[in-house]
C-alpha cells in the first residue's frame, strides 16, 4: 500500500470521529431537554458507519480500507415522561417528555471518539515521520 494512502485511511476515521463528537455535544447539551409531547421531545442521536474498500489503482488489487459515513439516526428508545402540572410546557394531564439520552453512555461516546481521533492523528504523525526519514536517507 501507498504510504499516501494512509493518510487517506486516518483521515477518513478522523471525519468519522469528528461526526460522532459533534453528535455527542449535541445528545450532552439535549441532555435536560422537555417536549408537551413524546414525538416533539429530543432522541439521542447515533452516527452510522461504515468500512469502505478503495482500489488504489486498476492495475493493483490492492485496497485501502477507510470509514465511510452513512448518516445520523435517532434513538428509538422510549422517552421519560414526567408529572409536572406545573411546566408550561405540560400536556393536558400535566405531563412532559424528557430526552431519552442517557448522559454516561454519552461520556463513554465522547471518550472513546477522542481517543479514536488522537489515534488516527499519530497514525498520520508517524507516516509523515517514516517519509522524512526516507527522504533523509538520500542526503
Amino acid at each position: 500500500m501507498s504510504l499516501f494512502k494512509i493518510f487517506d485511511v486516518a483521515g477518513s476515521g478522523m471525519a468519522a470521529q469528528s461526526l460522532r463528537l459533534n453528535t455527542v455535544a449535541s445528545n450532552i447539551a439535549n441532555a435536560d431537554s422537555v417536549a408537551g409531547s413524546p414525538e416533539a421531545a429530543y432522541r439521542a442521536k447515533e452516527p452510522l458507519f461504515a468500512t469502505v474498500q478503495r482500489n488504489l489503482a486498476a492495475k493493483d488489487q490492492e485496497g485501502a480500507q477507510g470509514v465511510q459515513v452513512l448518516g445520523v439516526t435517532e434513538s428509538q428508545a422510549a422517552v421519560e415522561s414526567r408529572y409536572e402540572p406545573g411546566n408550561p410546557l405540560a400536556d393536558g394531564d400535566g405531563y412532559v417528555y424528557a430526552s431519552n439520552v442517557n448522559p454516561v453512555d454519552e461520556l463513554v461516546n465522547m471518550i472513546s471518539a477522542s481517543r479514536s481521533y488522537q489515534n488516527n492523528v499519530e497514525v498520520m504523525n508517524s507516516t509523515r515521520q517514516l517519509m522524512q526519514k526516507t527522504l533523509d536517507l538520500g542526503k
